[in-house]
C-alpha cells in the first residue's frame, strides 16, 4: 500500500472528512515520526510496533563488482520491531 492508497482508503472510510484533510493528517503523522527518529527518540504505536534508530559502526566492505576494499562510514539506520498484536494477527492460522 502506498501513501496515496492509504489516504484514499482512510478518506473512503470517513466520508465526513475531505481527502485533502486526510492527506494533511497522514503527512503530519509521518513527519512527526521522522522528526522523532531524527532526534534519536523511539516511537511506539501500541499494538502495531516501535520505530527506533540503530547505529552501525564504520567498517571495511568489498565492492562486489571489483572485489576491492571500500571504507564504509558509520551511519544511523531506521529499525522497526512489530508489536505482539500485529504479529499475532499476521500469524493466525
Amino acid at each position: 500500500m502506498t501513501k496515496s492508497e492509504l489516504i484514499a482508503h482512510i478518506a473512503a472510510r470517513n466520508p465526513h472528512l475531505y481527502q485533502r484533510d486526510v492527506e494533511r493528517i497522514v503527512t503530519s503523522i509521518f513527519e512527526e515520526i521522522s522528526k522523532a527518529l531524527g532526534r534519536g527518540d523511539r516511537v511506539e504505536l501500541r499494538g502495531f510496533g516501535a520505530f527506533s534508530v540503530k547505529h552501525r559502526d564504520s567498517r571495511v566492505g568489498r565492492n562486489p563488482r571489483t572485489g576491492a576494499s571500500v571504507s564504509v562510514s558509520e551511519k544511523a539506520v531506521p529499525y522497526f520491531k512489530t508489536g505482539k498484536q500485529l504479529r499475532d494477527m499476521l500469524n493466525v492460522g
